[in-house]
């Protein structure tokens, strides 16, 4: 049975647009009946929802819920026109970054993020893989310091959030938010994203959120087309990667079979390939069937976004059920 204290919680909490999956991510392992009858217990309940939440604590103990970084926070393709949508989201994911940067090792003074681009970061990755994907991209971010989960629970209802770059200290972290379904895709996203740390355009915020795509604004802003240019130049070594085909009339196997084809030579993951030449020519039903040709029947990204995260992340430098509540966020589970 639900406490009252509680289901009133909850209610204020929804009200103040958070999803019902995110309040139940960060509700704190320890609560019980007996804390339910204690007003110090009351108490705690309602400060660990602000850590978890990035919520106001004065607000939480007896006014209306107030967003603790609800201005801090830049938003890209902003479609989200409801400043306390906004606020929902920016707080959400500030103090969860702030969490994984805690619980993420520093990099050695020789690596660093700083003075890297995405010409010198392809070809140091180049010297011991094949081409750039998702895993290589995944790992460089690591080796910066920079942690990088997907979020199985978002703040909002709808999930408008497809990707944020959280700036604590001068460092960073990445939330992925997008269901992805191939490792291309994710790698592009995730590129992008690292763009905009290299690129410093969190220079001057909290944190960068990028939102669904506007139909209002089509071209993006100039850094949104300069991590898209970054991202393209690490995964092809471009920012037009020209992909021509010799016949107009190909189907998925076929795109699929000459992608793999050409990786090698090019030195370009082959769902890469595909995506770019959808990009190009517009054929992404074609492009997007190919994938299921090229990476036939895989595990979810996600999951293995995730997976390495747990590996990597410092789970007892966390205190305060803040491991717990990651583990909630990426799994979507609050047992």
């Amino acid at each position: 049975m639900v406490s009252k204290a509680r289901d009133t919680l909850t209610q204020e909490l929804r009200k103040a647009g958070l999803s019902k999956s995110a309040i139940e991510a960060a509700w704190p392992t320890w609560w019980t009946e007996e804390a339910d009858e204690s007003p110090s217990g009351r108490a705690e309940l309602r400060l660990a929802l602000c850590r978890r939440l990035g919520l106001s604590p004065k607000a939480l103990l007896g006014e209306r819920v107030e967003f603790y970084w609800d201005d801090s926070a830049r938003f890209k393709h902003l479609k989200v026109h409801d400043a306390e949508e906004q606020a929902a989201i920016a707080s959400f994911g500030i103090a969860l970054g702030r969490d994984l940067l805690i619980a993420t090792t520093e990099p050695a003074s020789h690596i660093t993020w700083q003075n890297s681009d995405a010409e010198s970061l392809r070809a140091s990755i180049l010297k011991r893989r094949r081409f750039v994907d998702l895993a290589s991209i995944i790992g460089a971010c690591w080796s910066f310091g920079i942690p990088v989960i997907h979020l199985a629970v978002v703040p909002l209802e709808a999930k408008h959030m497809h990707a944020m770059v959280v700036k604590h200290r001068e460092r960073f972290a990445i939330l992925l938010a997008r269901n992805i379904p191939y490792p291309a895709m994710a790698a592009f996203t995730l590129a992008h994203e690292l763009g905009h740390i290299l690129l410093g355009h969190v220079e001057d915020a909290v944190a960068l959120v990028d939102l669904e795509s506007s139909t209002d604004d089509p071209d993006g802003d100039a850094q949104e087309q300069a991590a898209d240019a970054f991202a393209l130049t690490l995964l092809t070594g471009s920012t037009d990667p020209v992909i021509e085909t010799d016949r107009k009339d190909f189907n998925a196997p076929s795109l699929a079979d000459a992608a793999m084809r050409a990786s090698a030579e090019y030195q370009v993951e082959p769902g890469t390939i595909a995506l770019s030449l959808a990009h190009r020519d517009g054929s992404w039903a074609r492009s997007m069937s190919a994938l299921k040709f090229i990476y036939g029947d895989i595990p979810p990204v996600t999951g293995e976004i995730n997976r390495l995260a747990h590996i990597m992340l410092n789970w007892d430098a966390l205190v305060d059920d803040a491991a717990v509540y990651i583990q909630n966020v990426m799994t979507g589970s609050n047992d």
